[in-house]
């Protein structure tokens, strides 16, 4: 199961990869088509947005179970101890079921926009899907909020 899961992570972290290099080209491509000869590339609005959906909504799961948020550390010598622990267990939980709250009502979301048919300005890319993708993500980062923190984004691989 921890092969499984780390093979899954690193695919997700490659999709993310090449996600974020694809909005990067297709952004700088779009200013020198704009500047240069006049004809931004049509439709790059929308993919843009669509991707920063992918890589923010698909990376959640990932940083939630790093536990790679922000954090302000002000008061870490005091809630950090063995008599805290019920305050960082409060919080975790106050975590877990805000994301979950965010992923069901994505849910209602993605009937709504299956519904009326919600398509993109430019493109006409369906909405349904995306919200979809955020209420999974949602979910995905709950259960990884209650779980043990996985190693961090940034630790070496382990070759096993």
């Amino acid at each position: 199961m921890h092969s499984f899961l780390q093979k899954t992570r690193k695919a997700i972290e490659r999709f993310l990869i090449g996600a974020l290099l694809a909005m990067v080209f297709l952004t700088f491509a779009d200013v020198i088509g704009r500047r240069f000869f006049g004809a931004p590339i049509y439709g790059a609005h929308d993919i843009t947005e669509h991707l920063m959906a992918l890589i923010v909504f698909s990376g959640l799961p990932l940083l939630t179970s790093a536990r790679g948020h922000l954090v302000v550390d002000l008061f870490d010598r005091f809630v950090m101890t063995n008599a805290m622990r019920w305050w960082r267990g409060l919080t975790t939980l106050l975590i877990a079921v805000i994301l979950a709250l965010i992923g069901y009502q994505f849910i209602f979301a993605t009937i709504d926009a299956n519904q009326i048919k919600e398509v993109s300005q430019e493109l006409l890319i369906p909405r349904s899907y995306f919200y979809a993708l955020i209420s999974l993500s949602c979910f995905a980062s709950a259960i990884a909020a209650l779980l043990p923190p996985s190693a961090p984004l940034n630790a070496p691989e382990e070759n096993t």
